[in-house]
């Protein structure tokens, strides 16, 4: 079974992929003025600094953006 079918169908999905990345991109904006929304300097995050090198690697915010990106996919798929 298709998961879209027909022209009106795919400017749909294609509405609402563009209206999800508009407000996670508000939700980044914002992250800042919150200090509970710290994505990307969590605990977990791993930073080194010597001199002419520098390494993030963001190991924490990693896990918890797969967790609730799996959490609201698996969401999505009950719903079907």
């Amino acid at each position: 079974m298709p998961l879209v079918t027909g022209v009106g169908a795919l400017g749909k999905l294609l509405l609402a992929v563009g209206l999800s990345t508009a407000a996670l991109g508000g939700i980044l904006l914002l992250a800042d003025r919150v200090p509970w929304l710290r994505l990307g300097r969590l605990p977990g995050d791993l930073s080194v600094e010597r001199p002419g090198f520098r390494l993030y690697f963001p190991l924490a915010t990693s896990l918890l953006v797969s967790a609730a990106l799996t959490l609201v996919l698996w969401l999505l798929s009950r719903r079907r």
